[in-house]
């Protein structure tokens, strides 16, 4: 613990007098004021008092800029409220006694995600993406690390941006950090909840760090930061590349994997699981806040689609909002008719769960597919998520107290697949580089569902073998699990001091484990 405490402060000195050093190289058109973003800079002489057609054509360019950069920050603020409603989301599907614990890690969570993306995070995923257009071209982000075999490049890693130091000073690189951050917070949430209920404060802090520093932006440099998923097209013909608007793969089934790989490691919460093989249903304490939670990630995502278009000027927004409409309610009948037909009755914490499904299916595919494609993907992501929980939950013995893993992981997965099949080809055209629109199996282009399923692999398996070991490593040095007292009396005062609630009311109670089937028998 002492060894990894002196290297989390260490490392951050290092790679600061470093980018300290590289920071002296200058950019002439980095603008950390904005006055020159979206001009044309060079401005002939003029007759007086008239203004000639750069100095139009700069008043028009500065303002489209200012508009997509308003447009990228307002979609990013929505974003960020979204931490807000997995807070409650989380809270409400655990026990009472875990509530600050929970809250605690959802907080903090945001706190160190600032932190991390901002020491190196952001450089090693956007560091070499070159210039981002709508954003006034944000010079500075110019260094890829890459392989060349064969003639082809294979971008690895981003090598610019640490500390946002002065290199990439710029209103465009500002926005983009500033977007791209929440996106990945989003990411580091989503394991807390799978772990909840018995996992150490102390190891949340490290993992925090570790995948806001280096999980998701290696992974997010391969797909949106020019990397080689998103050559795979150019350098191999497979469509447009591993294809994700939104991040149904880099957001959300980063967020699953690791979640699956940390609550492994961590194992059942005490009672969870009978010496016979029963499975103990430990309901939450508190459901309205759980849908609420819900309703607050619906309104949020809004920004984390629509805002992708990092353009207000892109009308295309329109279509990726709709769309986004359509598949979460999609994704809430089909998973509420699903249980009524199974069980007999609704399970509102199921109907949030298929909301909340069919919102990470359609966050890859919203801008490449239209309606009636959106409200497929939505049911099918509202029913796969309930056979994925019970299947997560009764048959792998993996415990999940919110549905994260199935909720993110899987159907974070099938947003993925669903770009390779129902993109139409409407939208989309240069896409990493490759002419024309994306199109999917259906619409002639099978090459692009090679793609997905690819960059889909390459997901699982780099994000669960480096979180796998990562946990396990953790667990070796200082141990990520809380003591079995500790989880039974609750873990707001042993691990934050504080309780989330007093002693008094319903929120006082406990539930006694009771068998999963016991409960869907009594529909």
């Amino acid at each position: 613990m002492k060894i990894l405490s002196k290297l989390l402060i260490i490392f951050p000195i290092v790679l600061f007098t470093w980018t300290f050093c590289i920071s002296t190289e200058t950019y002439a058109q980095a603008d950390p004021t904005g006055v020159i973003t979206g001009t044309v800079k060079d401005v002939p002489a003029k007759k007086q008092g008239e203004p000639t057609l750069s100095e139009i054509a700069d008043a028009i360019g500065h303002s489209r800029i200012a508009m997509n950069i308003i447009w990228t920050l307002l979609c990013a603020f929505l974003v960020m409220f979204m931490q807000t409603g997995f807070a409650m989301v989380e809270t409400g599907f655990i026990r009472a006694k875990n509530v600050a614990h929970t809250m605690g890690m959802n907080f903090l969570v945001y706190a160190i995600g600032i932190t991390g993306f901002w020491i190196c995070g952001f450089a090693f995923m956007f560091g070499g993406v070159g210039s981002v257009s709508s954003l006034g071209g944000t010079p500075g982000l110019v260094h890829e690390f890459s392989l060349n075999i064969f003639g082809k490049t294979f971008g690895l890693i981003g090598g610019k941006g640490f500390f946002l130091n002065d290199s990439v000073y710029d209103v465009g690189i500002f926005a983009l950090f500033l977007f791209q951050m929440v996106f990945m917070d989003t990411t580091a949430t989503i394991p807390t909840g799978a772990m909840a209920e018995r996992w150490k404060f102390s190891s949340f802090i490290f993992f925090s760090f570790f995948i806001s520093m280096f999980v998701y932006p290696i992974f997010g440099n391969w797909v949106w930061g020019g990397g080689w998923l998103a050559q795979m097209g150019v350098n191999f013909g497979l469509g447009h590349g591993h294809v994700d608007f939104a991040g149904s793969s880099v957001v959300h089934m980063v967020g699953g994997i690791a979640a699956l790989a940390g609550a492994i490691v961590l194992g059942p919460r005490i009672g969870k699981y009978g010496k016979d093989g029963t499975v103990n249903a430990i309901p939450g304490h508190n459901l309205p806040m759980a849908i609420i939670g819900t309703f607050i990630l619906a309104f949020g995502w809004f920004g984390f689609n629509a805002g992708s278009t990092l353009s207000a000027n892109d009308l295309r927004l329109t279509i990726v909002a709709t769309n986004t409409l359509i598949a979460s309610a999609a994704g809430a009948l089909s998973a509420t008719f699903y249980m009524m037909w199974r069980y007999g009755k609704p399970d509102p914490s199921m109907m949030a769960n298929g909301m909340l499904a069919g919102l990470v299916a359609i966050t890859a595919p919203c801008a490449f597919v239209n309606s009636l494609s959106s409200f497929v993907i939505g049911i099918v992501a509202g029913v796969l998520v309930i056979k994925a929980v019970f299947y997560i939950d009764q048959k792998l013995k993996v415990d999940d107290p919110v549905g994260a893993i199935a909720v993110h992981g899987i159907n974070g997965l099938w947003g993925i697949i669903a770009v390779g099949i129902f993109a139409d080809g409407t939208y989309g055209n240069g896409w990493n580089g490759v002419p024309g629109t994306v199109r999917g199996l259906l619409y002639g282009d099978p090459s692009q569902l090679v793609a997905q399923l690819i960059g889909s692999l390459v997901c699982a398996v780099f994000v669960f073998s480096t979180m796998y070991g990562f946990f396990k490593l953790s667990d070796k040095l200082f141990g990520i699990r809380v003591s079995k007292r500790d989880e039974i009396e609750g873990l707001d005062m042993p691990e934050m001091g504080v309780k989330g609630y007093d002693d008094t009311g319903i929120q006082g109670k406990e539930y006694s484990p009771m068998p999963a089937k016991e409960i869907y028998n009594t529909f």
